[in-house]
């Protein structure tokens, strides 16, 4: 069996990021880490996220956040339903490329809007594994799990998936995962920012061999208070830490999603 560890929207939080690599390193039974973008935003390690994911090779596609800090896009694609979360979300925004280094621009302007793993090798049959951040159109949509299954079948004809195959993204940060006519739709959560009211950092070990996909969302226990105490000593708004601690929990005056 191939398997795979898939991590996603870790927005510059590098203690979570270093548990869950850590925790992918001691099951020792990965063949390969590939991550679904958002590696900055909220959190004041941007550039020691991207340089982990380069020294371990991580490859991955471009999440909203990625992009349009990578083109100096006006503001990074993020939802707010209120006055408070808008304000927020461009604090963040404004911190975020006054902090990222050259290099790291760069490499965020290099990642692809999908992949498509063939995990078995195209020789054999086997699952097609295709990565998005958001959507199979835009970075910016959220595929929540009350998507229709029309939504959903639009979205495999899109991007070509067929039975069996697998079809992962990130972005809502809350993971969840269904079966529609055949394909597999897997929301792989957030390593750095979760906001299903667990705390913990969440990956995806996704399974395949012959007979199908196999998937568990692993929760991983990391440092909070650090990225928490960090967030404030680099003047990020104490929100963001509020929102670390709950997983999510109302932190702000509604709980909405941003990012």
């Amino acid at each position: 069996m191939k398997r795979l560890a898939l991590i996603s929207d870790i927005h510059a939080n590098l203690p979570a990021l270093r548990a869950v690599l850590a925790d992918i390193d001691e099951r020792a039974n990965f063949d390969a880490i590939y991550h679904l973008g958002d590696l900055v935003g909220y959190a004041p390690w941007p550039n020691e996220v991207v340089a982990l994911l380069r020294e371990r090779a991580i490859p991955g596609i471009a999440g909203n956040y990625d992009s349009t800090v990578a083109t100096g896009y006006k503001h990074c694609g993020c939802r707010a339903d209120t006055q408070q979360e808008e304000e927020l979300s461009h604090l963040s925004f404004e911190w975020t490329n006054t902090h990222v280094t050259p290099e790291t621009k760069k490499y965020l302007g290099s990642l692809p809007f999908r992949a498509d793993i063939r995990s078995l090798g195209g020789h054999l049959s086997g699952p097609t594994v295709t990565l998005v951040h958001g959507s199979q159109t835009l970075n910016t949509v959220y595929v929540t799990e009350d998507r229709s299954n029309a939504f959903l079948e639009k979205m495999a004809k899109d991007l070509g998936a067929r039975p069996e195959d697998v079809i992962c993204f990130g972005h809502t940060h809350k993971p969840w995962q269904r079966v529609v006519e055949g394909v597999q739709f897997i929301n792989t959560g957030s390593v750095g920012r979760p906001k299903d009211g667990d705390p913990r950092a969440c990956y995806v070990s996704l399974g395949m061999d012959g007979s199908g996909a196999r998937v568990e969302f692993v929760r991983v226990a990391y440092e909070v208070e650090e990225a928490a105490r960090a967030i404030r000593e680099n003047g990020l708004p104490d929100e963001f830490a509020d929102i670390l601690r709950s997983g999510g929990a109302p932190a702000l005056a509604t709980e909405k999603q941003i990012g």
